[in-house]
């Protein structure tokens, strides 16, 4: 097994281990509709073996950031199914990533509404507004009876992902977001069925994974978790203890794959407990595991002969090397990615890095 050999996952035939890792690049218009534009970014990506296209959130409460796409509207589903068929019509396979931001939000993202979580705690840190960054507010308790209503809305985003020809959706359990922040007993002091015991605090992922389950079929789902992120304020008493309940109560629905996130180097901070997260966790998941966290080729290699994982995304490395597949196989040298131009708008940054001269995709283009 090596990052270039096919795989199946789930009811898909893979060409090869490469994942491209969903990342924010708040490029959709203001309303959250995907374009022309995105559709080109993500079809000269299109030979990675999966990729997990950027977070969409589930309903207008769960938006969290300007220019990020949704999944609600029918000129959401249009945009992205232009997305989904030009990937399709350069022969890749794609994911949409449903999340829900919950509290790391703000009121003028969500029409003046106070952003919802598990318990009354603000995340930690600044977002910014039209006047400029503030802290983020203290977010509304979802009561107990409203808790259905998010799962039916990530159910329904997941059947607009049907409508739109994807070819399966990643759940969005990971980065201090919603479903995240019910996980963890930082952000989660509830005393009731969705708080407390590590088992209540997992309800609402396994929940949602069930309905979109339903959706799709238990073998076109993922989930991305994330044990050791930190941002947001995020912190468990005992991480091992509720992310063991998770990932092996995933195990028993048969999902496709969990995608496991380590920490960047330079994003690790002193007393971290679970690194590693792949490895650690692969011996309590049956279905296929996707390491994540800064690889490099050597690297990425090195943990599939070990095997610590199943296959391996990549994030920045993408931005980048739009043919980062066969850069990789070639041993070629790497475009380097410009920090500067990872948010924003229009071509800059974004469909502007430089194939291989003898890229496919550029005789495509040229014929």
């Amino acid at each position: 097994m090596n990052l270039f050999s096919p795989t199946e996952l789930g009811r898909l035939s893979l060409p090869n281990r490469i994942v491209m890792a969903s990342m924010a690049r708040t490029r959709s218009d203001e309303d959250g509709v995907m374009g022309n534009l995105n559709a080109e970014y993500y079809a000269q990506r299109a030979s990675a073996g999966l990729i997990i296209a950027e977070s969409a959130w589930v309903s207008p409460m769960g938006r969290g950031l300007e220019h990020s796409p949704g999944l609600c509207t029918e000129a959401q589903i249009s945009g992205w199914k232009r997305v989904v068929d030009a990937v399709h019509e350069k022969g890749g396979k794609i994911f949409a990533q449903l999340w829900h931001c919950g509290r790391v939000s703000n009121p003028h993202l969500i029409g003046g509404e106070t952003p919802v979580a598990p318990s009354p705690i603000a995340a930690y840190g600044k977002i910014r507004t039209p006047e400029g960054f503030v802290k983020f507010p203290v977010p509304r308790a979802l009561e107990t009876d409203e808790i259905q209503g998010i799962v039916s809305e990530f159910e329904a985003a997941s059947k607009n992902a049907l409508d739109a020809g994807f070819d399966g959706i990643e759940l969005h359990a990971g980065g201090g977001y919603l479903i995240d922040q019910f996980l963890q007993t930082g952000s989660n002091v509830r005393r009731d069925q969705y708080g407390g015991l590590s088992a209540n605090r997992c309800r609402i992922l396994f929940e949602i994974t069930e309905a979109v389950s339903r959706v799709w079929g238990s073998d076109r789902v993922g989930v991305k978790l994330t044990p050791s992120n930190r941002d947001f304020g995020m912190i468990d008493a005992d991480p091992m203890i509720v992310f063991t309940k998770a990932v092996t109560g995933l195990s028993d629905m048969g999902i496709a794959y969990l995608h496991m996130v380590d920490p960047l180097e330079n994003d690790r901070k002193e007393g971290d407990v679970l690194k590693d997260n792949a490895q650690r966790f692969k011996p309590y998941f049956k279905g296929k595991m996707i390491a994540s966290g800064g690889f490099d080729l050597e690297k990425a290699e090195m943990i599939l002969e070990n095997e610590g994982a199943d296959l391996v995304s990549f994030g920045r490395l993408f931005i980048a090397n739009p043919d980062l597949p066969e850069r990789l196989r070639l041993k070629r040298p790497l475009n380097t990615h410009d920090p500067e131009t990872f948010y924003g708008e229009g071509a800059e940054g974004y469909t502007d890095y430089p194939f291989m001269e003898s890229h496919p995709y550029l005789r495509l283009v040229e014929e």
